[in-house]
């Protein structure tokens, strides 16, 4: 792997945080709020709303699509220019959306509208994310996404605490409202401090920049798999856990409480996995996440004991938003010029496997009564990433010692 280069900052240290601040609040809008509340909302949808299991799946299912969707539009452009136009497009459609879904209880309307609000969360996973690591390569800072991931981790906690807080007062419909209007307050610093690019510096004459060299294909080949194993891992747990844990005795009827037990985890997370990849390497901080992920995915499996099930949650929490952070930097730093494209092209994997594992989960436990033998299945499937993680570190090592 090419070693990061010294900061050498053209920017202010001030200028740096209003960027990754923006790309923070654009993450906490237009995924905590417009992606991640759909699952402390799912369970009011069906007991207010009348919302059916048969259309729960079905919301799933355009939950998916719209990401998948979004992630192909993003890996189809090349413009910088293009991706920022459709990032500021996409904190409108959240807002839009998440308002809009509470002014119809029609099932066909509310599958479109999932579909655009999922759509609408490529542009803080994947756009902001590029458009934020460009700015920072372009100006001399450590090209680190570490603190703008921390607004996955901060997203689940806003949304989870709004929908606690709502839903004994407002009905479904106005909660919907009522996390739009939220979402204004961080669609403002979204909006106006991530700065549009700006074209490369012209050369001065006898100065010659010779293009980064593009990764191997079996490099590629490798990190594609291993992101297909985290995206398994990753939302086999984001749609059971809940469910899951629900069930134990102490924490009948309070799971929705989990999922802000696994934000407040995830959101310094991404930032610590940025300290240990600066001492270990990318690689290996990578491993040693998919390592304690797996132990995550395998606890409420073995166990029903309450203190372990909640440790489950929180080395979720404090995982999965590594693995995405680790990941995505590691593709970006290999394509500077434009690593919101590339960072598209590795997210497809990540999307086809959130629709491969539920139905499989889905599957599992429809003819086993539990989510156990999914689980088991789910840490199997890890474990591959982290035999595909190893042969990377094998290959990258393999020079060294010619």
């Amino acid at each position: 792997m090419p070693a990061i280069p010294a900061p050498n900052p053209t920017a202010s240290q001030a200028q740096r945080l209003r960027v990754l601040f923006a790309g923070i609040c654009a993450l906490i809008l237009t995924v905590g709020l417009a992606r991640f509340a759909y699952t402390p909302m799912l369970p009011i949808m069906r007991s207010e709303a009348g919302l059916t299991a048969l259309e729960a799946g079905w919301l799933a299912t355009f939950n998916y699509a719209g990401y998948i969707t979004g992630a192909m539009i993003a890996a189809s452009i090349g413009s910088l220019r293009q991706k920022f136009v459709l990032y500021r497009i996409g904190l409108v459609l959240a807002v839009v959306t998440t308002a809009a879904l509470g002014f119809t209880d029609n099932p066909v309307l509310w599958a479109v509208l999932r579909f655009l609000s999922e759509l609408s969360s490529t542009a803080g996973l994947l756009l902001a994310s590029g458009l934020a690591l460009n700015w920072l390569i372009r100006h001399g800072h450590r090209p680190e996404l570490g603190l703008h991931f921390t607004g996955l981790g901060l997203g689940i906690v806003v949304s989870g605490l709004a929908v606690g807080a709502m839903m004994d007062w407002l009905n479904w419909a106005q909660q919907w409202v009522g996390l739009a209007l939220l979402g204004l307050v961080f669609f403002v610093p979204a909006w106006l401090w991530l700065p549009p690019p700006t074209p490369p510096a012209p050369l001065r004459a006898g100065e010659a920049h010779a293009p980064a060299a593009a990764p191997a294909r079996r490099w590629m080949v490798l990190l594609i798999a291993v992101y297909f194993c985290a995206g398994f891992g990753y939302v086999i747990s984001a749609t059971f856990i809940v469910a899951i844990l629900d069930k134990l005795p102490l924490l009948a009827g309070k799971g929705g409480w989990v999922w802000v037990i696994v934000g407040l985890a995830a959101a310094p997370s991404s930032f610590v996995w940025d300290r240990a990849a600066r001492h270990m390497g990318d690689v290996p901080a990578l491993l040693l996440a998919f390592g304690l992920q797996t132990v995550s995915i395998l606890l409420p499996a073995v166990t029903t004991n309450l203190g372990l099930n909640l440790l489950s949650a929180v080395l979720y929490g404090g995982t999965f938003v590594g693995i995405v952070s680790l990941t995505l930097t590691l593709i970006g730093r290999r394509f500077p010029a434009n690593p919101a494209k590339a960072m598209a092209r590795l997210t497809l994997s990540y999307g086809v496997s959130q629709m491969v594992a539920p139905a499989m989960a889905g599957f599992i436990a429809a003819r086993t009564g539990s989510y156990h033998d999914a689980l088991y299945v789910t840490a199997g499937v890890m474990l591959v990433g982290m035999v595909l993680l190893g042969v990377m570190m094998r290959d990258a090592a393999a020079p060294a010692r010619r």
